[in-house]
């Protein structure tokens, strides 16, 4: 099943205020209505855009979280 939207949860507040603040979720919306949270993140490491997840699998949103969390931990 493909995803038709997504929510992206907001950024943390700046630090130090922000320290407690929870990380973003990638909430994603399925063609049958469901939803689902697929993941969250550290922004200071890896971005997102809702379009990008348009169209894709649970598992093809899953890699392209770990394609870009690997190319952070590379850099």
């Amino acid at each position: 099943m493909k995803i038709k939207s997504v929510t992206i949860t907001p950024m943390p507040r700046p630090m130090p205020q922000g320290m407690f603040d929870p990380m973003p979720e990638v909430i994603a919306t399925f063609e049958d209505d469901s939803s689902k949270t697929l993941f969250s993140f550290y922004p200071d490491e890896v971005s997102f855009r809702e379009s990008e997840f348009v169209g894709l699998t649970e598992e093809e949103a899953h890699s392209l979280f770990q394609r870009k969390d690997t190319a952070y931990l590379r850099s």
